[in-house]
């Protein structure tokens, strides 16, 4: 098999994570990895998305969407992460849990973490953390300003 390689022609290797706090996470960015505890866990909706046309045309039984609002965090603060589908049975209270390559969407003005196609949710040891939990990333509003550059 051969190993990916840039234009230069150098070998592409994997880059070590990033591990970041919760507090450093800013509206409208991307990639982060985190290690956080699970404080709280709410299914929202278990949706029954209507089979479009290309669920017809795969013709794969259709599975219900399932989310659910987790309040997640560490030493510097939390941040709800919505989680999806398999996701979901991840995310139990009081469980350790790594986010890789997550992001950060906007919903009615504040910030939510959550992970796509691109990102993974998985199970960790036992963090030594006590979560700071009157830091609520969730609870701060953001308004969005138009800059007119000159």
């Amino acid at each position: 098999m051969a190993q990916a390689t840039t234009a230069t022609g150098n070998p592409i290797g994997k880059r070590k994570p990033v591990f970041i706090k919760v507090d450093q996470l800013k509206p409208g960015t991307q990639g982060h990895t985190l290690i956080v505890k699970v404080v709280s866990s709410k299914p929202v909706k278990v949706g029954n998305n209507k089979p479009g046309r290309s669920s017809m045309l795969l013709s794969r039984p259709h599975q219900p969407t399932r989310i659910a609002e987790c309040l997640v965090g560490d030493e510097t603060g939390t941040i709800i992460f919505t989680a999806r589908n398999e996701q979901v049975d991840i995310m139990n209270p009081d469980s350790s849990v790594i986010i890789r390559n997550a992001k950060i969407d906007m919903f009615k003005g504040s910030m939510r973490l959550a992970v796509d196609k691109w990102g993974r949710v998985e199970a960790a040891e036992p963090a030594n953390f006590e979560v700071k939990e009157d830091n609520n990333l969730s609870l701060v509003e953001y308004e969005l300003v138009n800059v007119i550059e000159e």
